[in-house]
């Protein structure tokens, strides 16, 4: 079902990677972008580069984990804007490389701040103020480390396993709302984090293209936008082999962090 296509887009994890990629997508005259980051240059260059196309563009340069500051930007920007369409972008990870055993509480804690409970700020915020209009969408940025467990990024999977689930118990309660729900599932991208780990990226793409299919995805009011599709199909498959086989093809491959 195609959607009325969104005039005032808020992008959380803006200054680089996909939501990078996301904003200078919907960039063009007549289009709102309301861009949040921790990095405040590499934000000011994003908006910088949106503004070129036209676009109106807000920044806000602030760390999801600051729950109350990300609520109070957001209110701030729907009251002025009337948002229309949220992307709950922001994400890290860390690797756990060879030698060390897990990773540690602290990057653990930080993992889960910006992952879950960040996108949890950013969605508790925006999510009534639609409701109250009786439209809007709301995508929450997953990712196929959800499906399968990784050695070498626990906490990274294990939070996008959290936002698969939060986005499918609130597709069906906001739906009636006129609020629409959208998990984006995607494989290897090519970011700044990916390109500064030396391991096997099968399928990637671009963060242009990336961007792309998930704008198309959106577009079209999809409730999953899974790519590569080949990739989810591996995966998927996989789940069907015995564990302690998967184990140990999964703890033979060599990842670690070149930076």
């Amino acid at each position: 079902m195609m959607v009325t296509p969104p005039q005032t887009i808020l992008i959380t994890g803006a200054s680089s990677g996909i939501g990078k990629a996301l904003a200078v997508s919907y960039a063009q005259r007549g289009k709102t972008l309301i861009l949040v980051g921790r990095d405040v240059r590499q934000l000011e260059e994003a908006a910088a580069e949106c503004r070129s196309f036209g676009a109106t563009v807000e920044i806000g340069a602030i760390d999801v984990r600051h729950a109350e500051k990300l609520c109070e930007f957001i209110l701030k920007m729907d009251r002025q804007y009337n948002v229309d369409l949220l992307i709950a972008n922001a994400g890290v990870s860390a690797v756990v490389s060879e030698g060390e055993i897990m990773e540690s509480v602290e990057i653990t804690a930080s993992i889960f701040e910006i992952n879950v409970f960040g996108v949890l700020s950013a969605v508790q915020a925006i999510a009534p103020q639609m409701c109250t209009r009786g439209k809007g969408q709301i995508a929450l940025m997953g990712s196929m480390a959800a499906l399968r467990g990784l050695p070498y990024a626990p906490a990274y999977c294990a939070t996008k396993s959290a936002i698969h689930i939060y986005a499918e118990s609130l597709r069906a309660s906001l739906n009636k709302h006129g609020v629409s729900i959208t998990l984006i599932v995607p494989g290897f991208v090519e970011t700044p984090f990916n390109a500064g780990l030396s391991s096997p990226k099968p399928m990637a793409l671009s963060a242009k293209r990336a961007a792309a299919i998930i704008r198309r995805g959106l577009e079209k009011g999809k409730c999953e936008i899974v790519f590569p599709r080949l990739l989810y199909f591996l995966i998927r498959a996989g789940s069907l082999l015995p564990a302690r086989l998967v184990d140990a093809i999964l703890a033979r491959i060599p990842v670690e962090n070149l930076r």
